[in-house]
């Protein structure tokens, strides 16, 4: 969340970040004036409690019957009106704190305005396959093969579930294999998180209260599967105060992902395009301020170097205030081409969210030679979602005959399998 003094100093800034991505800006003067009767109250509240105390003291000391009655009666009045205030006290922090969670982060100068339709194509690489024959779509491509099947999806659980089988299940699992190696030898730490996390782990990602609805929860040990991995990433240092040596530090974690996506028919939802369970590797940082734009391009270099690797083509896409997450300063969007269904499919979104995300986990780190603690900040981004990275590697390397050609980076994880065909094991 933000910090309550910038609202305090500068509320027309928040305003327009607000504003530049297409959202009501009321919350930001209902947040002021919310601020301002929690101070009054806070300071009525101590000053009270404090007349108390010193009237207690007097009280203990007093001979007069008479005169001690009347005060502790006297006394009884002030407890009550403390009572009172700091019930109110409750209520304002409780709406107060509810409305800072929904105030998003402010979107950096550079960040056009505007919902998707503004985002901005930075860059382009690779160039997009030419076939000698009517390319397929992954959903006839996968059933046709046998690596895919849908139905058997629908009876275990219902509609936008799916089975991998054989060669299709491998290459899933050869994907995460070799994207976590490769993260590792770009400098990441691998992780391997709970998929189950407590409700204060997805408030301090971003995610709780405006996702709710989106999530899976299991009601009896009140924990909740998690979307992405940057929520137990996020998570594993809530409420720590590191050392400026010990940063920056780099993970990366593969996950299974479930979202309780609303989703209506048509072109986008065909095939395993988008589900309510998927799996992803993520990358995440935590740095210092003065490094994390470095960091954060590093981190987009990363992602890239994950499709070129895979000789996915692809294109960088600068995402637009009204289409990057509320917790990010700045967002781009990695998507690559898919020739069968011939589409832009995006599989990773990197972000930079500044102390955010931080100031709601309260994760903090002490600066070399300095006295106290700051927030540090926090970068994300996935390298790679699989399903889409799957139908770009499936849609692209298909051949004639409908078989699959394996990336080569992969085949250290495919036993021999180097094109996939119906007799694939």
């Amino acid at each position: 969340m933000l910090d309550i003094n910038v609202i305090r100093e500068n509320p027309e800034v928040v305003k327009a970040g607000m504003k530049k991505r297409g959202m009501d800006a009321s919350l930001v003067d209902e947040a002021a004036k919310l601020d301002s009767r929690r101070r009054e109250l806070l300071i009525e509240v101590e000053k009270l409690k404090a007349d108390r105390n010193v009237v207690s003291k007097e009280i203990s000391t007093m001979k007069d019957k008479a005169a001690k009655d009347k005060k502790i009666a006297e006394m009884r009045g002030v407890g009550d009106k403390v009572d009172k205030l700091d019930a109110e006290l409750a209520e304002v922090d409780t709406r107060f704190n509810d409305i800072m969670a929904a105030i998003p982060n402010i979107p950096e100068n550079s960040v056009p305005a505007g919902g998707e339709e503004n985002n901005v194509v930075s860059k382009e690489w690779g160039d997009k396959p030419k076939f000698g024959f009517k390319a397929k779509p992954h959903w006839d491509l996968g059933p046709e093969l046998g690596i895919i099947d849908f139905d058997q999806g629908v009876n275990l659980t219902g509609s936008r579930f799916y089975v991998l089988s054989g060669a299709g299940a491998r290459l899933q699992r050869a994907l995460i294999a070799w994207m976590l190696d490769l993260h590792i030898r770009q400098g990441y730490t691998e992780k391997y998180t709970p998929f189950m996390v407590r409700g204060e782990t997805l408030y301090g990602a971003g995610q709780l209260p405006r996702f709710k609805e989106n999530l899976y929860k299991d009601y009896e040990e009140d924990l909740y599967m998690i979307p992405t991995a940057e929520v137990p990433l996020t998570g594993l240092h809530m409420n720590d105060i590191l050392d400026e040596a010990q940063l920056p530090r780099r993970y990366t974690a593969y996950s299974p992902c479930f979202r309780r996506e609303k989703m209506s028919a048509g072109r986008d939802v065909r095939g395993i395009k988008r589900g309510h369970q998927f799996d992803k590797v993520e990358m995440y940082k935590f740095c210092t301020p003065e490094t994390s734009v470095q960091e954060f391009e590093q981190m987009i270099a990363d992602a890239e170097a994950t499709c070129q690797a895979l000789n996915l083509p692809y294109r960088l896409l600068f995402k637009a205030a009204g289409d990057i997450s509320e917790a990010a300063h700045i967002s781009y969007d990695i998507e690559v081409w898919a020739g069968g269904c011939e589409e832009w499919l995006e599989v990773s979104s990197i972000s930079r969210v500044g102390e955010y995300q931080a100031r709601r986990a309260s994760i903090k780190y002490r600066p070399k030679g300095e006295k106290g603690s700051r927030f540090l900040h926090t970068i994300n981004g996935s390298g790679l979602g699989l399903p889409r990275t799957m139908i770009a590697v499936l849609e692209n390397n298909q051949q004639a005959d409908g078989s699959i050609k394996v990336p080569e980076v992969l085949l250290p994880w495919m036993g021999g399998v180097d094109v996939i065909t119906p007799e694939s094991k």
